[in-house]
């Protein structure tokens, strides 16, 4: 059974998203030109471009100017083959950045991630976000970039998956033109000129250029993310990339990790019914958070949002193609359920889906900062670690799980 530090918190928590919620439903609601919503409440970190406190940088980009979608970019300290110079204060920026030439700079595969929070709330500058993403980035050796997209239900469906492919889309823009930067840089080198040559610049004159990513970006080694409602988020995107195919090069999504994804329907299953009433997020306060996510004129709990294994005589989803999928799920959580059966699904269609689940933990377990430095949750990062390096490390360094 979970501890009672884990109960008294979970009423607590419970009682708060149930107020948030319903004081989301009975407020009018001013759409903001720009898509940006914050929730005051929530307590977030600022990005720190340094490596002077964990080892792990950050820095928070705006990637659209209509929707405003935001990124921030964890950088860990493993990127830089000599530790010399790690920071340069160029231009009062006070944070690194990468040396002109590449010496300094090692490749590493990315994580696109995505934040859970029942649609309504959450961010990649909350605590528990910035903090669980810090530890991954270390842990995998990886630079993660974690996905703000618009909240619910200033922005509905389907605006957070729009905002999910627009993420991946922008690293794929990214990858092509920091080829085309380096290309242009070797033809300089080459005919002997000494200038600094163009810097490819946006209609506004602002380097579209990311300077981490250009030095240190792996396109070939993409792994999605997704926590939660956030996990829903990670396997539209996944279906997307598979559509796309070529289309995205240089990127190649190589694995997806769903955790405790944000899966319902219309019938119930076993655990919805027996655990209905779990720990954290119940069943009936997610159907709120749903009702304020879905398109108010057709709520349908079988939405492909919700449901990716929907009954009916519509055409099946074609899984067979999908990419390597971890799933994570919790034996006090009631959406385990549709986790396993889609987990099950991608194997019987001979999809590499193992299936992570743990023992007297709870939604979120792994997750929410209170609860992050529990055992369950410092294995279950290192689980993940151990399966994405499969797909991640280079050739000759591969993992084995």
């Amino acid at each position: 059974m979970p501890s009672l530090i884990v109960k008294v918190y979970s009423l607590l928590f419970k009682y708060n998203l149930n107020r948030r919620l319903q004081s989301l439903i009975q407020s009018p609601i001013s759409y903001p030109f720009n898509g940006v919503v914050s929730r005051a409440d929530e307590s977030i970190i600022t990005s720190n471009p340094s490596f002077s406190t964990d080892g792990v940088a950050t820095k928070d980009l705006h990637i659209d100017s209509l929707t405003c979608l935001s990124l921030r970019i964890y950088l860990p300290q493993s990127a830089l083959i000599s530790l010399r110079n790690l920071e340069s204060g160029e231009g009062g920026y006070g944070g690194y950045v990468p040396g002109k030439n590449g010496k300094n700079c090692k490749k590493l595969p990315v994580i696109l991630q995505f934040h859970g929070g029942a649609w309504v709330t959450g961010g990649i500058d909350t605590v528990s976000n910035d903090v669980f993403c810090r530890k991954l980035a270390k842990s995998c050796d990886a630079i993660v970039i974690a996905v703000g997209y618009r909240l619910a239900p200033e922005s509905r469906f389907p605006a957070a998956f729009e905002d999910g492919v627009a993420a991946i889309k922008w690293l794929g823009k990214q990858a092509n033109l920091a080829e085309c930067s380096r290309s242009s840089l070797d033809k300089r080198i080459v005919n002997g000129e000494k200038h600094r040559g163009r810097q490819i610049v946006d209609g506004f004159g602002a380097s579209m250029v990311e300077p981490w990513l250009a030095a240190h970006l792996d396109p070939s080694r993409c792994v999605l993310l997704g926590v939660s409602c956030g996990a829903n988020i990670a396997n539209y995107v996944a279906r997307y990339a598979v559509e796309a195919g070529k289309l995205l090069d240089p990127i190649k999504v190589v694995a997806q990790i769903l955790m405790y994804p944000f899966f319902i329907g219309n019938i119930p299953t076993h655990s919805e019914m027996k655990l209905a009433n779990s720990y954290l997020y119940d069943k009936a306060t997610c159907i709120l958070a749903w009702k304020l996510f879905l398109p108010e004129t057709d709520f349908n709990l079988d939405h492909l949002a919700a449901n990716p294994l929907k009954p009916g005589n519509e055409k099946p989803l074609d899984l067979k193609h999908m990419p390597p999928t971890l799933t994570v799920v919790a034996q006090y959580d009631w959406m385990r359920d549709r986790a396993i059966a889609y987990s099950e699904e991608l194997r019987r269609v001979n999809v590499d889906a193992p299936l992570l689940d743990y023992k007297d933990a709870v939604h979120d377990f792994a997750t929410l900062i209170v609860l992050q430095k529990t055992p369950k949750a410092q294995a279950c990062l290192e689980d993940i670690s151990i399966w994405v390096k499969k797909y991640i490390s280079l050739r000759g360094n591969e993992f084995s799980y």
